[in-house]
C-alpha cells in the first residue's frame, strides 16, 4: 500500500512522486567539518507523532506541498 500525498495542484498523487525535505540541525559542539558535514547529510530527526512536513512534488508540478503526517501511523491530516 503506497501512502497518498495531496497535492493541492495535481490532486492525490503516490509518495514516490515526491522528495521529502528537512533541514537537519546541525550541533554547535561538533569542531570537526568534516563531522559536521556527514550530521547534515545522514542524521535525520526521526520525531513520533504530528509533524509538518514539506515534499517537493518532483515528478509532477514542482512545488512544495506542506502537510501534517502521523509519523506512527503515516497518516495525512
Amino acid at each position: 500500500m503506497s501512502i497518498l500525498i495531496p497535492c493541492p495542484h495535481c490532486g492525490s498523487r503516490p509518495i514516490l512522486e515526491f522528495v521529502y525535505g528537512e533541514i537537519p540541525v546541525v550541533p554547535d559542539t561538533l569542531t570537526d567539518a568534516d563531522a559536521r558535514d556527514l550530521d547534515r547529510a545522514f542524521m535525520r530527526a526521526n520525531p513520533e507523532g504530528v509533524q509538518v512536513e514539506a515534499w517537493f512534488h518532483l515528478y509532477g508540478c514542482r512545488r512544495w506541498v506542506r502537510l501534517s503526517r502521523d509519523t506512527r501511523t503515516d497518516e495525512i491530516q
